[in-house]
């Protein structure tokens, strides 16, 4: 019930767009957080149609939201802030984003199923998915290595913390104070830090995102 509400708000939030073109994808935006994925539908004539999705991390306009601009056959369509549901052809295209990059860009159809959109070969993501189809060895390698760097650096950064926010009055009445196993130096939790940090853009590149692991992540 409550995801469907947010969904009907999400479309909702949807705004026709001015039918600007798409701008090419320049080397230089790697670098300033900008994503931007491709889908290929069929029009209700029978011709193909091609969605492209642009997003930039860094947010737009004056209040810096992240919104995702939709594009049909190159000229603008649609715009909605994140989360962004966005009625095409046969369903809708839903888009949202993390801290780190997009985490779910999808094609939903009315009957439920669930495409992927394609990654712009230029883009980031484009790069990450054509090392994963190339060198798949490599890629399932750094694949492990960001859920250990996750998994390590989220878990012994919250064992510390939990210590300070168990020693709360309130907090320490009612659980007692948790003396924490883990201690580690200031710059060994930076340390810590920054690779989950780069974990974390790793997964989003891939698109990956778990509500645990990436969310206590970001």
């Amino acid at each position: 019930m409550l995801t469907e509400w947010r969904r009907h708000r999400a479309v909702r939030r949807a705004r026709p767009g001015d039918g600007s073109p798409l701008k090419r994808f320049r080397w230089w935006q790697l670098f300033l957080g900008r994503a931007l994925l491709h889908l290929d539908l069929t029009g209700a004539d029978g011709r193909p149609v091609r969605y492209s999705v642009d997003v930039r991390h860094q947010g737009s306009g004056e209040t810096g939201q992240v919104v995702a601009q939709v594009y049909r056959d190159g000229r603008h369509h649609a715009s909605s802030r994140v989360p962004a549901v966005v009625p095409v052809e046969g369903g809708a295209i839903e888009v949202a984003t993390s801290a780190f990059g997009v985490k779910r860009c999808r094609y939903v159809t009315a009957a439920g199923a669930v495409r992927q959109l394609v990654p712009d070969p230029r883009s980031a993501e484009g790069r990450r998915a054509r090392l994963e189809r190339e060198h798949p060895s490599l890629s399932r390698v750094l694949g492990v290595v960001s859920v250990v760097a996750l998994v390590v650096g989220v878990g012994l950064n919250l064992l510390q913390l939990l210590e300070p926010l168990s020693r709360i009055p309130p907090v320490a009445a009612a659980v007692g104070v948790f003396e924490s196993p883990v201690h580690l130096p200031i710059w060994l939790n930076i340390v810590l830090g920054l690779a989950a940090a780069l974990a974390s853009t790793e997964r989003a590149l891939r698109l990956r995102y778990h509500w645990l692991l990436d969310g206590v992540g970001n």
